[in-house]
């Protein structure tokens, strides 16, 4: 079984964060803090060093104004990352 973090589809779902971060206007600090996170927790998922289970997931989708059902579409759609 593959390692889900280094497939292309593991790496479309980081981009898709890191646009929706950015959409937020927050910046890596910003969000750490939302979360009670040091930076490098976000730094580490976005980067793929660390993955994020779905309880994390669901936390930062929050954190971040958005749902997981949302970025969960989103990954799905296939479509641009763009705009979350």
């Amino acid at each position: 079984m593959t390692r889900s973090v280094f497939t292309g589809k593991y790496e479309r779902f980081r981009q898709l964060i890191v646009q929706a971060r950015k959409d937020a206007g927050l910046t890596q600090v910003q969000l750490a803090r939302k979360l009670g996170k040091p930076q490098s927790y976000v730094s580490k998922y976005e980067i793929g060093e660390r993955r994020l289970d779905v309880i994390e997931f669901v936390e930062v989708a929050g954190a971040l104004g958005t749902t997981p059902e949302t970025l969960l579409r989103r990954l799905r759609s296939r479509g641009p990352v763009d705009r979350v």
